[in-house]
């Protein structure tokens, strides 16, 4: 079966992850059948669909006729074989036990046609165990959402022992109608990537508290401001609940060994109920206290190189263990728990034969079993890393990994800013690639306008990504900070060439300040503009205070910047700063508008540009400039052939001569 042939889903479970699915796939025009054992769970999952498109249609992601057709895709059942009958694609998301699902899986089999393709949304269970109650196995895969699924990009694909290619594929390809990312996981393994990452992270945190080595407080500013990771390790732990993560834990210390045994800091955690945020209190205390006040300074170089040196080897196992290459990892982490750079990425800036240095000695001082390198570490810390450093195989073209450079035609470039799983918020990798992109586009004989966009569906740019940033708090690391900012978004301003913003959904902070950069701003009109720096106590670091007055004028940008305020793009339209607002297609717009300025005399477009740029800074230099490139221009070709066109009345072909 292919993706197209799938038209009817049945989603068996109408809890928070159920209903969540149920909606995602009803949002991509599926039919859906919702399924529970009873009305009463049936009515509130389906009741929490309608809220949840409610609020959509609140933010304007929805139109009201949208979120309508969407809620009559999704029927509510109760008997398992009105809910099978005759679909095409079973998900199953009932409670994370063996034997449940199990039972659920031998139930189905009685009714669903034979045809029909069957998915488990597990976060951890063997995919093989469960295709093996089944009489489809080669039909059988693993389909982790994650929580919450309308919200959330990845789903990792997971194959079972005999799970065909063709069903991977289809399920990737539906993953992807979902509106999602999907990521294969290749062999049926404990935690699959995501949590086989992120859960021995979290034991090990435990681990350090339980022996005494550190306090939850110095683990979790470790956590989150040395690593610049989302949330501290605990925070995380109360987030998401802490019998969640031990359960998985649990798991996989059965099926792995004694690599994965919990820290009994955990287990007591979950004797006393004590689950996190949904309890009111776990490392935390969510009722009389204030909740996770984690400090920016109390972190050590030596809780992360531990924390660091267990990460990469749960990274070793996986590539070792041909369950995912390096990249893969890397997108689902990135994408599933929204780490600023993936786990293989982190390790080997590290440095991997420093990270096995530090395994080998906690496995010699203490003889625990997760403390054991992997044999595959060894051999990645030999060759340079995660990703082959020793140059095999280069191309000589430029790698870039947080953004997108594409060529779409009409002598256009087009950079995507591309960390969807941060909205595209901007890191020093981020500017770097950035710098070099414009470097190798200006370059580019073939190019003559750049085009700069958001990937996905949210944001062109939420600005700032602060916490992946948060190691360089110290003064003069931060001054570099800005003016880095400010050269590389310079390098926009003073680009020879015509640059095209598109912009679409969150444009905040650093991400307008990139588009302030833009000579032409073309935005959606749901687009949200916004400098909120003040609201942090900081100030626009990247240019903001200086070029958004160049636009709007002194008494805008004041009010833009001292407000923090959010602004609609019509409102950002009436300032001046939006060219146009587009009710539709916001990458044809922009790009037609690139286009048209690639078109155009490419030396004239040139001077003009440094003509205005240097006439703001000092308009007798500006004149200057002007005049001397009006004389220059008078005796180039691409002026004859302006007027001859003119004269003639056609449309010119400028070559820049």
């Amino acid at each position: 079966m292919n993706a197209e042939d799938i038209e009817t889903i049945a989603v068996l479970g109408a809890g928070n992850m159920g209903h969540g699915i149920a909606e995602v796939a009803a949002l991509a025009g599926y039919e859906v059948r919702l399924r529970d054992i009873n009305e009463e769970l049936v009515e509130s999952g389906y009741d929490d669909i309608e809220w949840s498109l409610g609020k959509l249609e609140e933010r304007d992601q929805l139109s009201e006729e949208e979120a309508d057709a969407a809620l009559d895709r999704v029927t509510p059942v109760v008997e398992l074989e009105d809910a099978v009958s005759e679909v095409d694609f079973v998900i199953e998301v009932v409670p994370e036990k063996m034997d449940i699902k199990q039972d659920v899986y031998r139930e189905v089999e009685e009714h669903a046609p034979d045809e029909a393709l069957f998915v488990t949304n597990t976060s951890s269970l063997s995919i093989t165990d469960l295709a093996e109650v089944t009489d489809r196995p080669e039909r059988f895969c693993g389909m982790h959402f994650f929580n919450p699924p309308v919200r959330m990009q990845l789903v990792e694909v997971i194959a079972g022992a005999e799970t065909a290619d063709e069903t991977l594929d289809t399920v990737e390809a539906l993953a992807e109608g979902f509106g999602k990312t999907p990521v294969r996981v290749r062999k049926d393994s404990p935690g699959f990537i995501v949590n086989r990452v992120l859960v021995p992270l979290m034991n090990e945190a435990a681990w350090l508290v339980e022996e005494d080595v550190a306090t939850i407080a110095e683990v979790d500013s470790a956590t989150k401001f040395d690593m610049g990771l989302p949330m501290g390790s605990f925070e995380l732990a109360d987030q998401v609940g802490i019998d969640v993560g031990y359960h998985v834990l649990e798991y996989m210390h059965e099926t792995l060994g004694g690599a994965y045994e919990p820290s009994p800091l955990l287990a007591e955690k979950v004797e006393n109920d004590e689950l996190g945020k949904k309890t009111g209190t776990g490392f935390y205390d969510y009722e009389d206290g204030e909740g996770a006040d984690i400090p920016t300074d109390a972190g050590s170089e030596a809780i992360e190189s531990r924390l660091l040196a267990v990460m990469a080897n749960e990274v070793a196992k996986l590539i070792g263990g041909d369950v995912a290459p390096a990249s893969d990892i890397d997108e689902a982490v990135m994408l599933g728990a929204g780490f600023p750079s993936g786990p293989a990425k982190l390790a080997d800036e590290r440095g991997l034969e420093d990270l096995h240095a530090t395994l080998d000695d906690l496995h010699g001082e203490t003889g625990a079993a997760r403390y054991e390198p992997a044999d595959y570490l060894a051999e990645a810390a030999e060759s340079g890393g995660f990703y082959d450093r020793n140059g095999d195989g280069d191309t000589g073209e430029v790698a870039f990994e947080n953004i997108e450079v594409s060529y779409p035609g009409e002598q256009v470039g087009r950079i995507a800013l591309d960390r969807t799983h941060r909205m595209n918020t901007i890191n020093l990798d981020l500017l770097d690639e950035l710098g070099t992109a414009i470097d190798q586009l200006e370059a580019d004989d073939d190019v003559r306008a750049l085009l700069i966009v958001g990937a996905g569906d949210q944001a062109f740019s939420a600005g700032a990504d602060v916490q992946s940033m948060a190691a360089s708090a110290a003064p003069l690391d931060a001054i570099e900070l800005s003016r880095k900012g400010q050269q590389t978004f310079g390098k926009l301003q003073e680009c020879d060439m015509p640059v095209v913003a598109g912009i679409d959904g969150y444009c905040l902070g650093g991400g307008m300040e990139l588009a302030t950069c833009a000579d032409l701003r073309i935005a959606t009109e749901r687009t949200e503009f916004g400098q909120p720096e003040l609201d942090l106590g900081l100030l626009p670091g990247w240019g903001g205070t200086q070029r958004l007055q160049q636009i709007v004028g002194m008494g805008r940008a004041k009010e833009i910047i001292l407000t923090a305020e959010r602004y609609e793009a019509s409102e950002m339209a009436e300032f001046g700063f939006v060219n146009e607002v587009v009710d539709g297609d916001l990458e044809s717009a922009a790009f037609e508008q690139a286009a048209d300025l690639a078109a155009g005399p490419p030396i004239a477009q040139k001077f003009t540009k440094r003509a205005m740029l240097r006439g703001w800074e000092d308009t007798d230099a500006g004149l200057e400039i002007e005049s001397q490139a009006f004389g220059h221009l008078v005796n180039t070709d691409d002026l004859m052939e302006g007027v001859t066109a003119f004269m003639g009345d056609g449309e010119p072909e400028f070559e820049g001569k």
